[in-house]
């Protein structure tokens, strides 16, 4: 396992899928880990073990992302443990699809909560204590600019996050704080193939020229580039990690 100068992450939703992918890649580059996860400890405490076991050092940590004090306590706990915090990854986030016109306002408020709310409450705490250096990696997706229907309100958020990311970007001038955002297309992830027919998955797997769908590795890889120092010369950018799928 490489050595990041002891640097410590925080993950959100990472006790699955790409925030999984993320956690393993990111503890192989030598990071302490902090393991948000917001339902179900198990996962979470196994990924823990996972990663302890490989020689990392990682905690887990509950916290939804939509709740502003639990976001703060979640960035304690990270400075109890490691002394603080010097990347942010807000993986976090949910997808319910529907048509514009058959979207009920619990659905929309729960998007809006966790997708959109929870990376600002992340940002927000992240702009006043990550230290100096520091990268934060916010997630969008390449639907944003595919414009695919029944995706409306999760297109809105995600449109909304790589607003945040460019904001920030700028507002932490003199920091040396870099502020990118991923923005995957089709990913074998539970979130992206619930609910769709193996038709539609094998059609959506068909679109990029690669000819397939992403894996969480894939993703993590970028993740782990932009969070890295070959990354220094990167900020305010959006990289569509699709395959190709423009």
């Amino acid at each position: 396992m490489e050595q990041n100068n002891a640097k410590v992450a925080l993950i959100t939703g990472a006790s699955r899928g790409i925030g999984m992918a993320v956690a393993e890649r990111l503890a192989r580059d030598g990071f302490k880990l902090i393991i948000n996860y917001s339902g179900d400890a198990a996962p979470a405490e196994e990924l823990v073990s996972k990663l302890e076991g490989a020689g990392a050092q990682a905690i887990a940590v509950k916290a939804d992302v939509s709740d502003p004090r639990a976001v703060r306590e979640m960035f304690d706990a990270a400075e109890t443990t490691f002394g603080g915090v010097d990347v942010l990854v807000n993986n976090a986030g949910i997808m319910a699809l529907s048509s514009i016109a058959e979207t009920d306002d619990a659905s929309f408020d729960r998007h809006i909560a966790v997708n959109l709310k929870g990376t600002f409450n992340t940002l927000r705490e992240a702009a006043k204590r990550l230290r100096g250096g520091g990268r934060i990696v916010n997630f969008s997706s390449s639907v944003t600019t595919r414009l695919i229907p029944t995706y409306g309100v999760y297109i809105a958020t995600k449109a909304a996050v790589e607003g945040l990311t460019s904001v920030l970007a700028k507002e932490l001038r003199g920091r040396n704080i870099t502020v990118n955002a991923v923005a995957p297309g089709p990913t074998a992830t539970d979130l992206f193939l619930k609910g769709k027919s193996q038709e539609v998955v094998d059609s959506l797997a068909k679109m990029a020229p690669l000819e397939r769908l992403g894996q969480p590795s894939d993703i993590a890889d970028v993740v782990a580039f932009l969070a890295g120092p070959d990354a220094a010369w990167v900020n305010g950018q959006v990289l569509r990690v699709n395959g190709g799928l423009i």
